[in-house]
């Protein structure tokens, strides 16, 4: 049976998502603060870890940082009454597998735990099948995002092609969730080193402790825990290509091993007194500016320019609008398969809202809302309603409110006035069933009966 660790201080809310997942047939634990969870996540093993972001003690970016150290193969999920695309992208960013609002939809959760087990389940282990694979290591699958057709994209593209015919090393720079981590597996796709393996590191996840054994490997005794040898990923990758994500998170002291088995084209295990020769192709990318981090001594000068041989730079989607569309319908496709569902069309004006939006998550965060909404739609239309507040109603924009005469709390009673009618229209989608707008709206029934008073909505 497998084992889920609720973190929550809401005693009723865990009693509520224990007694579903119970049903569900997991085995359920609860810890109500960051204390509680670190001591149970020490005494126990969970495959997945449920946590709040708002805790007693630490937030939930602080507590998936060491649930990470402890047990980087648990799956981890954020879960916030406080929808913040920002604080989204950050929990992406330290390892937690998806990132969902408050009221939970048990579908949409069930939906991640199930997807997210699946795919820890057919990630390869990397050593013969032995249990003791490298933590930091992820398997890519064979399709992950469309060709776009901007012209920012298609420069891509070409410097793609250009560079997967050499065997330089490659720094990709962008934000997170651009798609740096599709960049690199189609260099490697392109390369002579295709039919060899790729594995891709996520150095965000790797302590300084662990790192060593994780880059190099271990042999079995070498240090406490070390119960079995371990091979690490620069012998996994060997022939092939190493994918280093997020490689500006990397410790100074790693970054120093690092570099001696990226010049010596040789490792050594941690135990080990012998040097093993390995061949491997080297591909970073970060979502820093490196050369700020060389500049405040936070990354090796010479490290950098041993890996930028070649640099592709991935512009934000925000800078290509063009290929927005694109990944909107491309990913309907997928979510519909996933899913199991038949969700055909996306109306002219709900388009035209996400082509509208900013989208900070990038191309990641097109993936997961086109996800969610295929989930919480009906029929066979893409449903409004199943999409994040932030995006279905938008704030006003400045430009689009005609300048007051002499009202200094002009844009106050705006943003009133706009979410007041985002309110009345939720109600009435609802048919005025409270509980139903509140989940609507993303908001708990307490947060909407404030807003009911504070803008004199009366239903009675």
């Amino acid at each position: 049976m497998q084992k889920i660790l609720i973190v929550d201080d809401d005693v009723s809310f865990s009693i509520t998502l224990r007694t579903f997942l119970t049903r569900q047939g997991f085995e359920v634990d609860e810890a109500s603060s960051a204390q509680k969870a670190t001591e149970k996540i020490s005494a126990n093993s969970y495959d997945v870890i449920l946590t709040d972001y708002r805790l007693p003690d630490k937030n939930g970016i602080e507590l998936l940082k060491a649930i990470k150290e402890k047990t980087p193969h648990a799956l981890v999920i954020l879960m916030t009454a406080y929808a913040d695309i920002r604080m989204a992208v950050s929990a992406i960013k330290y390892g937690a597998y998806e990132y969902i609002a408050k009221p939970v939809n048990p579908d949409e959760l069930m939906s991640h735990i199930h997807s997210g087990l699946k795919k820890i389940s057919e990630e390869p282990a990397g050593n013969g099948g032995k249990k003791d694979k490298p933590t930091a290591g992820k398997s890519i699958p064979v399709e992950d995002y469309m060709e776009a057709t901007s012209k920012a994209s298609r420069l891509i593209h070409e410097h793609i092609n250009l560079v997967a015919a050499t065997d330089i090393s490659v720094i990709i720079q962008g934000e997170s969730g651009t798609g740096k981590e599709y960049i690199a597996r189609k260099i490697h796709q392109n390369s002579q080193r295709s039919k060899k393996t790729f594995v891709a590191v996520d150095c965000g996840a790797l302590s300084k402790e662990l790192a060593g054994s994780e880059f190099f490997g271990h042999i079995k005794g070498s240090f406490t825990g070390a119960i079995q040898d371990k091979t690490g990923q620069f012998e996994a990758a060997n022939n092939g290509t190493l994918f280093l994500d997020e490689i500006g998170n990397l410790s100074y002291e790693v970054q120093i091993k690092l570099l001696r088995a990226i010049q010596e084209r040789q490792i050594r295990k941690i135990g080990s007194n012998k040097d093993v020769p390995v061949n491997v192709r080297i591909i970073a990318a970060t979502n820093e500016d490196l050369i700020d981090s060389v500049k405040n001594g936070n990354f090796r000068e010479d490290l950098y320019h041993r890996l930028n041989e070649f640099s592709i730079m991935v512009p934000p989607l925000r800078e290509r609008k063009d290929d927005i569309r694109l990944f909107v319908k491309y990913f309907l496709k997928k979510a519909n398969q996933e899913l199991n569902r038949d969700v055909e069309n996306i109306p002219d004006d709900l388009m035209n809202v996400l082509e509208s939006y900013s989208w900070p998550g990038n191309i990641r965060e097109v993936k997961n809302v086109i996800k969610r909404a295929v989930l919480l739609s009906k029929g066979k239309v893409l449903d409004k309603t199943g999409l994040p507040q932030e995006i279905a109603f938008p704030a006003v924009a400045p430009e689009e409110v005609p300048a007051p005469a002499e009202d200094d709390n002009f844009l106050k009673t705006q943003a009133a006035k706009t979410e007041k009618e985002i309110i009345l229209n939720t109600l009435q989608k609802a048919r005025y069933n409270k509980t139903k707008a509140a989940k609507m709206l993303n908001i708990d029934r307490r947060t909407l009966y404030n807003k009911l008073k504070q803008y004199n909505i009366s239903l009675d």
